[in-house]
């Protein structure tokens, strides 16, 4: 099922910090197939703020079983979008939404058992947060093991919904918050979550418990860090799930360092079921530019190698990434792009966002 922008109506607005909020949207009946999702998943949402079209990703911190389509959205400091929606963005108001979509996600599976590690910072919580629900409610001989990083407690978002899963799931769910500028009075609480804290967070609190999966979310660096710690310990990389909300502009391990791109390609663009040719030339930086120069009317939000919204599948041809963020190795083996970050290398190409 392809992506598409939908007119919801938003349901309500709550305050969870001085500077997040958890928006919930109306999706009527008729649309709730299309708003399907898994535990993990995100929407893009569409604004024009100031006579420019904006699009910006945002996790679902609801879960399937609670029939609710809900994000979490914290203010960053010159964020048009998260400014906007935090200042205008009221109940009653219709917004743009994309039906759901993503990689990072969780499917349950009540028969099994397993210890389910997750790391989150600041507003990287609203996945996780999903995933835990989801977990806890649907997978009774599963445990939940949740570390989150923040400045402090009143930085913390969802912190009522955190003590109420704590409550319900008292011997299944273990809550630890790690601040870097407060102290809990357990030392091992307090600082960043770096290689050498993960270390002392695994061995004050998992000791030799048997980890199963690790999902983690937050920026780049904590990332690295628990991805890089966890296959230390033994686990494979398919047991490692992440998603990055924010990307240094340093290049990373994920970034492809040179691209020697065509002086032009023509592209076929299959969308929909339909099929759209056009010429790539020097002018543009992607194939997404390009079949946005033709009208095409893809999907995409972040624009920097991150969200994976504007993912698509080469069928013949071959282009290179500029950068990738969010692709696994299969993924790309299995012929998978960022159209936003793609060049071409052939003269010819064609790409599915069908597939």
């Amino acid at each position: 099922m392809s992506l598409k922008f939908h007119t919801l109506r938003i349901a309500s607005v709550q305050p969870l910090t001085a500077d997040s909020s958890k928006i919930t949207f109306q999706v009527p009946d008729s649309l709730k197939g299309d708003y399907r999702y898994l535990s993990g998943q995100y929407i893009t949402l569409k604004a024009n703020i100031d006579g420019v079209e904006v699009r910006r990703s945002y996790s679902l911190c609801s879960s399937p079983f609670e029939d609710e389509w809900s994000v979490g959205i914290k203010r960053v400091s010159n964020g048009v979008f998260s400014n906007y929606a935090l200042d205008h963005l009221a109940a009653g108001d219709e917004i743009e939404a994309m039906t759901p979509a993503g990689t990072f996600l969780y499917e349950s599976n009540p028969t099994q058992k397993k210890t389910i590690v997750l790391y989150a910072a600041g507003s990287g919580i609203t996945p996780v947060l999903s995933i835990a629900k989801t977990v806890l409610r649907d997978e009774p001989n599963s445990e939940v093991c949740l570390f989150f990083g923040n400045k402090g407690f009143s930085s913390v978002m969802f912190s009522e919904a955190l003590e109420s899963l704590k409550n319900k799931y008292i011997s299944r769910f273990r809550l630890y918050h790690i601040f870097s500028q407060e102290s809990q009075g357990i030392p091992v609480q307090k600082g960043r979550m770096d290689s050498e804290k993960l270390e002392a967070l695994h061995t004050y609190f998992l000791r030799n418990d048997k980890v199963d999966d690790v999902y983690v979310c937050g920026p780049e660096a904590m990332i690295h860090a628990v991805r890089n710690f966890y296959l230390s310990k033994g686990l494979k990389a398919e047991q490692i799930h992440f998603e990055l909300f924010h990307a240094n502009a340093k290049a990373s391990e994920y970034t492809t360092v040179k691209i020697e791109p065509q002086s032009s390609c023509e592209i076929d663009l299959i969308i929909d079921d339909d099929r759209i040719s056009f010429t790539m030339t020097p002018e543009d930086d992607s194939i997404l530019s390009a079949a946005q120069r033709a009208g095409a009317d893809v999907p995409y939000a972040c624009l920097g190698g991150v969200c994976c919204t504007c993912k698509a599948r080469i069928l013949s041809g071959e282009a290179e990434m500029k950068v990738n963020y969010s692709l696994e190795k299969d993924e790309i083996t299995a012929g998978y792009i960022l159209t936003c970050q793609a060049v071409p290398t052939s003269e010819k190409i064609v790409v599915s966002f069908d597939d």
